[in-house]
């Protein structure tokens, strides 16, 4: 429900945005609204244990002030997005080979870009910034893996790796290529704050007493329609 609300809140926020002009000096100054979605690339930078990256999917809805006299143009916004992410695990019950127990981890990102025009010209733009992001704990793709051994911890059951710290603090950089209605994005996200330091105070991490640090990497792969 709260993962809801926060996704309501942002999008009602944007929803509010509308295409306009307004002048300014001897140069106008357009407002854009843009809808996108694509792919993304997915993992978690720990030496706590071996983590392989994953696919998802993106969604994102940006408005965009486009300023024709400067270096630079603005945009906020917000993506949200579903990633996989997988370690090595054990079946103890049928069998010691090892396979892949793969999680999903839902996000929310609120952005807050700078777009850089090295050609003076907005078909083509670095952009870089902050983002917030609201996350959702570890959770198992397949439940029929909950009782497989993670090799990285001996003891430890798939199923109580699980808990993240829910709200973080990332940078993106990445590049913005299109004209027209029709951009595509390639954008790289890396996560400041340890997204792992929930599991610090787990139940299992009571006996290991390990110092969980992790922080979030994803590439993400997008085209827009602009409005």
């Amino acid at each position: 429900m709260k993962k809801l609300q926060l996704i309501l809140l942002v999008a009602l926020t944007i929803g509010f945005v509308t295409k306009n002009f307004a002048q300014h000096t001897s140069y106008k100054i357009k407002n854009g609204f843009s809808l996108g979605g694509g792919l993304t690339q997915f993992d978690i930078i720990t030496d706590n244990f071996d983590t392989k990256k994953g696919d998802g999917w993106i969604a994102n809805m940006t408005a965009t002030v486009d300023i024709p006299q400067k270096w630079f143009n603005v945009s906020y916004g917000m993506q949200l997005s579903e990633n996989t992410i997988s370690t090595t695990g054990f079946d103890l019950a049928s069998t010691l080979a090892a396979q892949d127990v793969e999680y999903k981890i839902f996000t929310a990102q609120v952005q807050f870009l700078w777009h850089a025009k090295p050609f003076r010209t907005s078909h083509f733009t670095i952009d870089f910034g902050p983002m917030l992001q609201y996350n959702s704990d570890l959770e198992l793709s397949d439940d029929q893996q909950e009782d497989f051994i993670l090799a990285d911890f001996d003891t430890v059951r798939a199923s109580a790796v699980k808990d993240l710290n829910n709200f973080n603090v990332n940078g993106t950089i990445g590049a913005t290529l299109g004209m027209g209605f029709f951009k595509v994005r390639a954008q790289y996200i890396y996560g400041f704050t340890n997204i792992l330091g929930a599991l610090n105070d787990s139940d299992f991490n009571q006996t290991l007493g390990r110092d969980f640090k992790g922080h979030q990497s994803m590439f993400a792969f997008t085209g827009m329609i602009t409005f």
